[in-house]
């Protein structure tokens, strides 16, 4: 997405606990004077001070003392108070200070930007240039400066949040709602007519295309209301409503040009969430699992077929709904078959593995647990459930394999032991124990075995790219902009 050359800048808004800088007090005494129509050197006479000393004082260069604010509002007849606010007094003012504080701080030396003289004189439309440019000054040097790292803490408190909301977003169930009427939908699954409907419904016409830029599922076009998908209809073997409902839910949404890497992963959770909740509408999706709770056959397979979408969607919603509706604490993990977890959430009480910033995504799980478990189960058309003793627990667990182009990956649905009452697959004899994070449960080879070979192998590891590299560059990190705006140059209708 283009960065937008008219857009005004708008400074932050101080938090009402803010404490006033120097900045700050200096612009609401020049306000105040000038208001009062006093010259500097009537204010500096009225507080038996040099005009310089006023000076600095209003360009926020010199710390006031309370004596020296308490004689200054009583000659500009306010309180103390009005000068200790920490609002600036204007727009204009608000963009003074927060010029002021740029140039003081690290940027404008790294750059060796010579500082500009902030007066009277300095249109205010120069001002918002030169802060907007800062702006995207330092979004660029965040953008690069992305490490895995900081993407990884960003996803743990993504995490966080989802938990503490049970992983239901009520917002987003009242806008699917909402579209869903509009296409006159009636309950039950979402026919791919109506997902069609839909587009027309929010003004998009849908173009299947063979040139679809590789690094996407779908593009649009705002400028002609456009929506293009592959014309081979399933890129990755995904339900071929999903990446059309994606695509709409982040117009929907509004979602524009990410900032940084945490807005990025928000969108793509919202636009996610949305498009489950228009494939397994709230009330539907509840009327069957309160239905399957009443007896005591919730499955996660039954749920994907009775809205024909994928067991991952399915184990997703589930877990959208399960606290919320059905009183119900889990878990859920997406994990390859080399043991990494790709996507995880819980708020059951299970303890995933973590690295040192508490993040769940990139680390392995045990090897006794149901979703590693799952991988050498020869049924890859049923789900493998398998029941857990863990040091906070034992829990029970569903999974089912897929496979993609990416490798096989298990999709697995867990509760604690309690609620398992309420499940298909409860019956299950299946049982491990895992002892992890302890490392002699499955991450330290047995001694014997350590005894033979300690010494005498050296493997050469096959490192995942993103292990070596730091996140993607990009508005969009994972998508070519060039590769999308050339297919969009192709595309686009001609000028009439």
């Amino acid at each position: 997405m283009a960065i937008s050359t008219t857009r005004d800048f708008v400074p932050a808004a101080s938090p009402i606990s803010e404490e006033p800088d120097a900045l700050t007090v200096g612009r609401r005494v020049r306000h105040l004077r000038l208001a009062r129509g006093m010259t500097l050197e009537e204010l500096a006479a009225a507080i038996g001070k040099a005009p310089s000393q006023v000076s600095l004082l209003e360009n926020g260069k010199r710390e006031p003392t309370l004596s020296r604010l308490q004689a200054v509002a009583h000659a500009l007849g306010a309180g103390v108070e009005d000068l200790l606010d920490p609002a600036p007094p204007s727009h204009r003012d608000a963009l003074e200070v927060e010029l002021e504080r740029v140039q003081r701080g690290p940027l404008f030396d790294a750059l060796g930007i010579r500082p500009v003289r902030v007066g009277r004189g300095l249109p205010t439309d120069a001002l918002e240039a030169i802060l907007a440019l800062r702006e995207e000054l330092e979004r660029l040097h965040s953008e690069r400066a992305l490490t895995p790292e900081e993407a990884r803490r960003a996803n743990t408190e993504l995490r966080y949040d989802m938990r503490a909301r049970d992983n239901y977003f009520g917002d987003l169930e009242i806008t699917a709602a909402r579209l869903l009427d509009g296409v006159g939908h009636k309950g039950g699954p979402l026919p791919q007519r109506q997902a069609a409907d839909l587009a027309a419904h929010l003004g998009f016409e849908i173009h299947h295309v063979p040139d679809l830029p590789h690094s996407t599922r779908s593009v649009i076009d705002r400028r002609h209301h456009r929506v293009y998908l592959p014309s081979d209809g399933i890129r990755g073997r995904t339900d071929a409503r999903s990446a059309l409902l994606q695509a709409l839910a982040s117009h929907v949404l509004d979602h524009a040009e990410p900032r940084d890497y945490a807005e990025l992963l928000r969108q793509r959770v919202e636009a996610n969430y949305l498009c489950a909740a228009l494939l397994l509408p709230e009330r539907d999706a509840v009327r069957v699992l309160k239905a399957a709770k009443d007896a005591r056959s919730i499955s996660v397979e039954d749920l994907r077929d009775a809205f024909a979408v994928s067991y991952e969607t399915a184990a997703h919603r589930f877990t959208n709904l399960a606290t919320r509706h059905l009183g119900i604490g889990v878990h859920f993990m997406k994990v390859h078959e080399s043991g990494v977890i790709h996507k995880a959430y819980e708020n059951d009480g299970v303890r995933f593995p973590t690295d040192a910033l508490g993040t769940v995504e990139g680390q392995y799980v045990c090897k006794q647990w149901t979703a590693r478990v799952a991988f050498d189960v020869p049924d890859r058309v049923s789900a493998y459930h398998q029941y857990t003793d863990t040091p906070t627990g034992t829990y029970w667990c569903t999974s089912h394999v897929s496979d993609t182009p990416d490798g096989l990956f298990s999709v697995s649905v867990g509760v604690p032991y309690a609620q398992v009452k309420w499940f298909l697959g409860r019956e299950t004899t299946a049982r491990t124990t895992s002892r992890c994070p302890d490392e002699s449960c499955c991450r330290r080879p047995p001694a014997p075995l350590a005894q033979r070979w300690a010494g005498y192998a050296f493997p050469s590891a096959r490192p995942h790219a993103s292990m070596l590299a730091t996140m993607p560059q990009g508005a969009m990190p994972g998508v070519d902009q060039t590769e999308v705006y050339e297919f969009l140059d192709r595309h686009a209708p001609a000028p009439r």
